[in-house]
């Protein structure tokens, strides 16, 4: 039975003047690299199509995939390089995309696209997960990030400042505002695949996952010597780090030095249903990443019924309810401190579990699709 959410939007676009939607966005959802940021895209985009709208999204290229695809009902044009595409996309937009679309979709991730500079007379939403600020100096040269900061702090909000913006979390909405000036910010929050249920049972041994990309700002390095502390006071414990990116061999080249092998486990990617699996056996969900829009792990292992322990930011502070579904820790000793405390306490955890489950019930991708095209005619 269709959602009455799905039912309203399909009644929206219906009832609308949109029926051609341009899309940009950094990544594909086939990229090595992609993450909550394309989920969310994906998410969103198969149910606006299933809606009854023409949806193109325009990324940059992939390696070894093809330039075009159809997926779940949307168009995907992947052109440009992880730069070019901004450029790219900019200039088609101008020449072309500003008189074929209806309506025009920006995701913000970092460096903006500028499409208010030719879009501000359609419908236009630009999807802002959160601020990266020191994102800036974790990824690229000194110099480069200083202009990827400037563009981002400075630039780019003197051109968004009339532009309808979405986040995920009061939280980052804040942010937004205080660090970016940008006014009218309205939250949406993420839905969770139906999929991610409470069931199975949970492994013999304290098990604690951490699931993300592998990139600076997931701050895996500083996971794992959390992880190795934890081990000294609770040696009964394990650990699994579930994602892929290009600190791979990094991540595991540190976790031979600290001789943590045998009890960590670098996973790699894997399919839904597996990850599925993962949040149902571990004891705890970790993040000690230090920017995120919400955390979709976060809310996911929580609907299989497993709380997590995560860094006190924007994004994590309304993913969970501190101290019911799972903990915000300051720092490393924090969370380091937390951890040994929860694995041996199973009575906690299980009151932590069964609060977590019950909190994942509200968030639903069909009203997450609904309101962000409420938000796009607004």
């Amino acid at each position: 039975m269709r959602s009455s959410s799905a039912q309203r939007l399909a009644e929206l676009v219906s009832a609308s003047s949109i029926s051609r939607v341009r899309v940009f966005a950094w990544r594909d959802l086939d990229d090595a690299e992609a993450g909550g940021s394309e989920r969310h895209a994906s998410e969103v985009l198969k149910r606006w199509a299933a809606a009854g709208l023409r949806v193109e999204l325009r990324t940059s290229h992939v390696a070894g995939r093809s330039t075009y695809v159809e997926r779940d009902g949307y168009g995907v044009e992947r052109r440009g390089g992880r730069y070019q595409v901004f450029l790219q996309a900019f200039q088609h937009g101008i020449r072309r995309d500003r008189n074929n679309f209806d309506a025009v979709v920006e995701i913000w991730n970092g460096m903006p696209f500028f499409t208010p500079l030719w879009s501000r007379k359609k419908p236009n939403l630009i999807i802002l997960h959160h601020v990266h600020g020191e994102m800036w100096a974790l990824s690229l040269p000194k110099s480069l990030a200083r202009v990827g900061w400037w563009i981002e702090h400075w630039l780019a909000p003197m051109l968004y400042r009339r532009s309808k913006i979405s986040t995920l979390s009061p939280s980052s909405a804040t942010e937004i505002e205080s660090k970016l000036h940008l006014k009218d910010v309205e939250v949406v929050s993420p839905g969770i695949g139906e999929h991610f249920v409470h069931g199975g049972s949970k492994s013999p041994y304290p098990l604690v996952i951490a699931v993300g990309r592998l990139v600076p700002v997931k701050r895996f390095s500083d996971l794992i010597e959390i992880f190795v502390r934890t081990h000294e006071v609770v040696p009964t414990a394990r650990f699994e780090i579930i994602g892929e990116g290009h600190l791979r061999s990094h991540l595991q080249e540190l976790i031979g030095q600290r001789k943590a092998s045998e009890w960590i486990t670098l996973r790699g990617h894997v399919s839904d249903n597996d990850l599925v699996d993962h949040y149902q056996r571990a004891w705890l969900l970790t993040s000690f990443s230090l920017r995120e829009g919400w955390g979709m792990s976060i809310t996911e292992a929580a609907a299989c019924g497993t709380p997590a322990v995560v860094s006190d930011i924007a994004g994590h502070r309304d993913a969970i309810d501190g101290g019911t579904t799972g903990i915000l820790c300051s720092s490393s000793e924090l969370m380091v401190e937390t951890l040994c405390e929860l694995l041996v306490n199973r009575d906690k955890l299980d009151q932590m579990a069964t609060a977590a489950q019950s909190s994942a019930e509200i968030y639903d991708w069909d009203l997450t699709a609904e309101k962000l095209f409420e938000r796009l005619l607004s």
